[in-house]
This record gives C-alpha cells, sequence and structure tokens, in this order.
C-alpha cells in the first residue's frame, strides 16, 4: 500500500518507475525517466555509504531520487536565472558554485572548486591524444573519486 505523496500514487505527481502510461502520462510533465537520476546510479552511490552487508530499501532509493532531482533543479535554476541576467545561454561549473553559495550551501563551495579545478586539468590532459591511462583517471574523478585525478598531478 503507498502512502499519500508516496512516488506511484497520484499526489505525488509522478506515476512510479514503471507504473504509468507510456510517455509520462500526458500531465504536462516531462517524463519519470526525463526528471529522475537512474535509480540503479542513486543505488550504487547510497551503497558506497553504507556497510558492505547493509540493504537499502526500495523506497530509501526512491526518496534520495526525488531529492537529489529536486536539488539538482534548485541549484540549476538559480544559476540559469545568473546567466539570462548577464545574457549568457550557457551555464558553468563556477556559475553553479556561485548559485550553491548564494542559496547557502557555502560549505560545498570550496571542496568542490578544487574538484572543478581537478576535473579542468584532467579534461584539458585528455583532449589531445587520450591514452586509457588518462581515461581512466578522468572517469574516476568524474565517478566520485576525486583522488582518482590526483594521480596524474
Amino acid at each position: 500500500m503507498a502512502e499519500s505523496g508516496a512516488p506511484g500514487t497520484p499526489e505525488s505527481g509522478h506515476s512510479g518507475e514503471h507504473g504509468g502510461p507510456p510517455g509520462g502520462g500526458g500531465g504536462g510533465g516531462a517524463r519519470e525517466q526525463d526528471r529522475f537520476l537512474p535509480i540503479a546510479n542513486i543505488g550504487r552511490i547510497m551503497r558506497k555509504a553504507i556497510p558492505e552487508n547493509g540493504k537499502i530499501a526500495k523506497d530509501a532509493k526512491e526518496s534520495v531520487q526525488e531529492c537529489v532531482s529536486e536539488f539538482i533543479s534548485f541549484i540549476t535554476s538559480e544559476a540559469s536565472d545568473k546567466c539570462q541576467r548577464e545574457k549568457r545561454k550557457t551555464i558553468n561549473g563556477d556559475d553553479l558554485l556561485w548559485a550553491m553559495g548564494t542559496l547557502g550551501f557555502e560549505d560545498y563551495v570550496e571542496p568542490l572548486k578544487l574538484y572543478l579545478q581537478l576535473y579542468r586539468e584532467m579534461e584539458g590532459d585528455s583532449r589531445g591524444s587520450r591514452s586509457a591511462d588518462q581515461s581512466g583517471k578522468k572517469d574516476g574523478a568524474i565517478n566520485g573519486d576525486p583522488g582518482a585525478s590526483c594521480k596524474a598531478i
């Protein structure tokens, strides 16, 4: 039995992972698969934070999936407003960091500036001749292992 407002119920505004009609239900909004990060990715990230024998309930993954998507929209919307005021069409990493600081997430800005710098260094390295070794280090940095990108420095 689903709680009121839970994913997949009429009160939630979306149809659940597999339960809605094709195309997202015609409610005028985006399809769930277009609005949310894949549940498998959410589960993989969550598993990294719990003991190896720990389990995560499906509804916990779905809740985090919804929260993460809302957070991304919140930050991106603020960055987009800034870009519109500055008559720019492209949101970049610095815009997102500015938005995070503006919206009260200033504790995350400095670590993410470092991460962005490392990413840009790796991205710059990989634009030339891209060896498998460079590719793996870049992928490690992108997939949440900033230490992987430090190996190239």
